[in-house]
């Protein structure tokens, strides 16, 4: 008489437990390697870098169109720059650059830090050198990952 064997298809339970454990291995690989916040610290250290070089760029125009004079406003001493829209009477002792959002001429608006943390100031630093040819500095303290973002011309 034949006796019927009764073998069940599907897998084992450390079968499914291996493939469970191959599979968390390599999605925190992954992880590792994309690391998110590092990511979103280089994106925004790209876009101090690039509102640095956008203030300085408008200092500079301005200058250019008013016969090599730089914004009054500007101290020798870094200061915060103000907001757009905001005074400094509200952002004392922060530095106005509303000469270069009249009109729209130079900048639609004055650049924010991504982590700007007052509700007046840019997070964004500027002065001007005493030197005969003065120079105008712009920094971005607030800077992720070590990085120091500066600019002087």
């Amino acid at each position: 008489m034949h006796i019927p064997s009764h073998k069940k298809e599907g897998f084992t339970l450390i079968e499914l437990l291996l493939v469970i454990a191959i599979i968390a291995i390599l999605a925190s690989i992954v992880i590792i390697a994309i690391n998110p916040a590092r990511q979103l610290a280089q994106a925004n250290n790209a876009k101090r870098r690039a509102d640095v070089n956008t203030a300085l760029d408008a200092v500079y125009q301005y200058t250019i169109d008013n016969g090599g004079t730089f914004p009054a406003s500007i101290p020798t001493t870094s200061t915060e720059i103000c907001r757009s829209g905001v005074s400094t009477s509200t952002c004392s002792p922060g530095v106005d650059l509303g000469t270069l959002t009249a009109d729209q001429l130079y900048l639609v608006g004055i650049p924010t830090d991504p982590s700007a943390l007052t509700a007046t100031g840019t997070g964004y630093f500027i002065s001007k050198s005493t030197s005969t040819n003065p120079r105008i500095t712009v920094r971005a303290p607030g800077a992720e990952l070590g990085e120091t973002i500066e600019v002087t011309r």
